[in-house]
């Protein structure tokens, strides 16, 4: 850890300068040895004292952090916080980035790591544990950049036990698990998978009684004696422990706006929004159909799954194409090959960026080279245009044809008009049924 860092940390979590108490007097008891402000300068020389000058050293003798035999008892805990004090106090009179208050800020975090060590000592924890519908599995990290959703504070994965759900990654220490009220968002997701698509509704902090709409404690526009921070996708407003101004894309906004700029979202449906962002779920054409009108890449996007999905019964029954698994190429859009109309906002969002546009036009051409020239069974399953009877083998996808709704038949784009024409072989087929009609009526007995 830098020193900026380390003193940063102290910086965060220092008492107030103008709040240290008066300093005490009383002479010290029988028995005990004062930890005295002469001592401050043995700390930082070179070379060791006699054994009477090492028990003032602040409490950072070596016992401090020794294996603990049996348990501790609550005077060790007061010396550590005594000792804590001290060493605030000797940091903020030290020479700003001086050597002395670099190394004094080393200790100051040594004894607050024992000190916790002390107050939350390793349990035999198990590996995993249900709670809520939340699905804890225990952390072997050490890292020390996580924070406990719960209380908000740093997780010292060096000596605290965490736990992690493997459902919606809600972190906390094991001693906040008892204390945790909010469910699993990913059963939310399994029995409600559908946005809200309201653009910030919301409805005041007076119809929420000015408490937190999650853990319902106090809040207020004026910060006291919470800050009320709005949620952009619920509209609700939220205490600064439910509410740690995340970002994230409104999935409302980008419907009807087409706006995908972060929006500030609270943790739980920060949660929600990062579950279902893969989740095909929006049905453009039925809650939006004039943005295809505005926004030239969706409707490129949907002739692309168009034809893929004409292309699919090829792939479907060609040996070939099963051997080489060339429909697994779609495996993280699987929606794509069951139908052209329903998005998930990850889709959104890679239309935006122009990434989908990519990736699926090569798609695209990768399978229209297996039909078209690679595969000799695909290419026989082509159509020829039986209105002109000319030109090369069409296929369902070609920019250039037309498809008879009725019977998948395929024409030039010239030669066969929806309505204007009719199909030959719808015709024929039509033709086909009355003769069949026809020699049925003909076959029964009179009577």
């Amino acid at each position: 850890m830098e020193y900026d860092e380390k003193l940063a940390l102290f910086r965060q979590t220092r008492l107030n300068p103008f709040d240290r108490g008066e300093e005490d007097d009383d002479p010290p008891q029988e028995g005990k040895t004062p930890l005295q402000h002469e001592a401050r300068p043995e700390l930082f020389s070179g070379t060791r004292t006699h054994s009477s000058d090492r028990t003032m050293d602040l409490g950072l003798a070596e016992d401090h952090f020794s294996r603990p035999v049996g348990s501790f008892v609550a005077s060790d805990i007061e010396q550590l916080k005594h000792a804590i004090e001290e060493c605030k106090k000797l940091i903020l009179e030290l020479p700003e980035h001086s050597e002395r208050q670099k190394d004094t800020v080393v200790k100051l975090i040594h004894l607050r790591l024992k000190l916790q060590e002390l107050k939350d000592p390793e349990e035999d924890e198990p590996n995993l544990r249900m709670i809520l519908e939340h699905r804890f599995s225990k952390e072997k990290s050490k890292s020390v950049k996580q924070t406990c959703d719960k209380c908000s504070t740093i997780i010292w994965g060096l000596i605290q036990t965490w736990y992690t759900c493997t459902g919606c990654y809600y972190r906390c220490h094991s001693k906040c698990m008892n204390l945790i009220t909010k469910p699993c968002v990913r059963s939310k997701v399994s029995h409600q998978s559908e946005y809200e698509l309201s653009i910030c509704p919301e409805i005041g902090l007076d119809r929420q009684d000015y408490r937190c709409a999650e853990c319902r404690s106090p809040v207020s526009l004026r910060g006291v004696p919470s800050e009320a921070r709005q949620c952009d996708y619920t509209g609700q407003y939220y205490c600064s422990t439910c509410h740690w101004n995340d970002t994230a894309v409104v999935p409302a906004r980008v419907i009807h706006n087409w706006e995908f700029e972060p929006r500030k979202v609270c943790r739980s449906s920060l949660r929600y929004l990062a579950l279902m962002m893969s989740r095909p779920v929006l049905k453009l054409r039925e809650i939006n159909p004039l943005l295809f009108n505005f926004v030239e890449e969706l409707v490129e996007i949907r002739k692309l799954r168009q034809d893929i999905l004409l292309m699919k019964p090829y792939f479907l029954t060609c040996k070939e194409a099963m051997e080489a698994r060339l429909l697994l190429q779609l495996q993280d859009r699987q929606h794509f090959v069951e139908n052209d109309d329903m998005y998930s906002l990850q889709d959104l969002i890679d239309i935006s960026s122009g990434r989908l546009s990519c990736s699926l036009t090569e798609i695209h051409t990768t399978f229209a080279k297996h039909i078209k020239l690679d595969c000799e069974r695909c290419q026989a399953k082509g159509f020829v245009c039986e209105l002109c009877k000319e030109g090369d083998i069409l296929f369902p996808f070609d920019s250039h044809t037309s498809v008879c709704q009725d019977c998948s038949a395929v024409f030039h784009r010239d030669c066969y008009y929806d309505n204007s024409t009719t199909c030959p072989r719808c015709a024929r087929m039509t033709e086909r049924k009355q003769d069949e009609v026809s020699d049925q009526k003909e076959a029964e007995p009179q009577k």
